[in-house]
């Protein structure tokens, strides 16, 4: 008898994703690829080509996503920001101390200092200033909301909304002062004080 063996069918190829997920995927790759030129490069060295090139896509597809520079750029921080809110939901329940440290990180790494650039550009671009600043005061005005919310505190209590607006003025201070230098253990230090000084005034 012969050999009835048989040759298994190959598996099918899978299939491709769609359309629309490859879109949002793009859209996606060029928004980290924004932020990461704007941290590292700043506002000139950030052109639309060179997101394009990080991102593995061509100028035309990013253009498709996005008309134009400015909307590039807005886009991205705008992403990152939210990002980085849904990581501050995910500490719901949390310490003060452990929330403290958290709305520290939102200014100490690379969304603060791709904002920060967006910050010095506006400064010198008119057509870029006003966006900006709405786009700003959007982040702030969550960034501010979520702090409460995070830190169960009562700002019908006089002096509780300035203390947690004093919070976020101090992570951005301590932002500014990491773009030149590592000052990682000074900066626990005041985040431990200021975790302190929050249990003293929210009660």
């Amino acid at each position: 008898m012969g050999d009835m063996t048989t040759t298994p069918a190959s598996a099918p190829a899978p299939a491709p994703a769609p359309k629309q997920d490859r879109s949002r995927a793009t859209r996606r790759r060029l928004l980290e690829a924004a932020v990461a030129c704007l941290a590292e490069r700043g506002w000139q060295g950030s052109t639309v080509s060179v997101v394009a090139e990080r991102a593995g896509v061509s100028r035309g597809a990013a253009q498709h996503h996005f008309r134009t520079r400015e909307d590039l750029f807005l886009a991205a921080v705008e992403y990152v920001a939210e990002e980085r809110s849904q990581a501050l939901r995910a500490l719901d329940g949390r310490s003060r101390a452990e929330v403290v440290e958290a709305l520290v990180a939102l200014y100490t790494g690379p969304l603060f200092r791709a904002a920060l650039h967006l910050w010095v550009a506006a400064s010198d671009e008119p057509q870029l200033r006003p966006r900006v600043t709405e786009l700003e005061a959007r982040v702030g005005r969550e960034a501010h909301r979520m702090a409460v919310e995070l830190l169960g505190a009562d700002e019908s209590v006089p002096g509780v909304r300035e203390t947690v607006q004093g919070l976020l003025d101090m992570a951005r201070g301590l932002g500014l002062a990491t773009l030149l230098t590592d000052d990682a253990p000074r900066r626990a230090r005041v985040v431990a004080q200021w975790s302190r000084l929050l249990d003293g005034a929210l009660g």
